[in-house]
């Protein structure tokens, strides 16, 4: 089943990390692949010490999309659309019971990954799939069996709180 995970509100990418450890503690392994991120968070670091969990490389840090040169976003479409084909090439591989695609989305959202590439690796995985993101793109919504929204009513980052390591990443 694919689980679409969205919204403005904080939490989407700690949801689908917390499905990882469910499915490890109930003997299934997981693959994440992480769009527009960087390395540096709790939850990577959390999980790379668990066998059970492949997490895909990504960059140390991450450029804004509005920061990138035309030469960095050609390589972020290129690196992206390789993160989607190592992702389902390795939930097949592994025969993973969970696939969490955090971030992907946005990715399509953004013209970095398109649609219909998505739409096609969906159709060939037989495992369970988060999707995460800021905006349900409708395609995404039609095919999701379980679809959450998280909603922002109130966030330190709007009074001009820094993000914290632990809590926010």
């Amino acid at each position: 089943m694919i689980h679409l995970y969205w919204g403005d509100g904080k939490g989407k990418t700690t949801a689908a990390m917390g499905l990882v450890l469910r499915t490890v503690g109930r003997g299934g392994t997981a693959a994440v692949a992480q769009f527009l991120k960087g390395g540096d968070t709790g939850e990577r670091y959390a999980l790379a010490q668990l066998p059970q969990v492949l997490l895909l490389p990504v960059p140390d840090r991450v450029k804004f999309t509005v920061s990138l040169s035309p030469a960095e976003w050609e390589a972020e479409q290129a690196r992206s659309l390789a993160l989607l084909e190592q992702a389902a090439q390795a939930a097949r591989e592994r025969r993973c019971a969970l696939l969490v695609l955090d971030e992907v989305c946005d990715a399509v959202e953004a013209g970095l990954l398109p649609l219909e590439a998505l739409s096609q690796t969906l159709e060939t995985l037989s495992c369970e799939i988060v999707l995460t993101g800021h905006v349900p793109l409708p395609q995404l919504e039609e095919r999701a069996d379980y679809i959450t929204r998280f909603q922002k009513i109130r966030h330190p980052y709007d009074a001009g709180k820094q993000a914290r390591p632990g809590i926010e990443f």
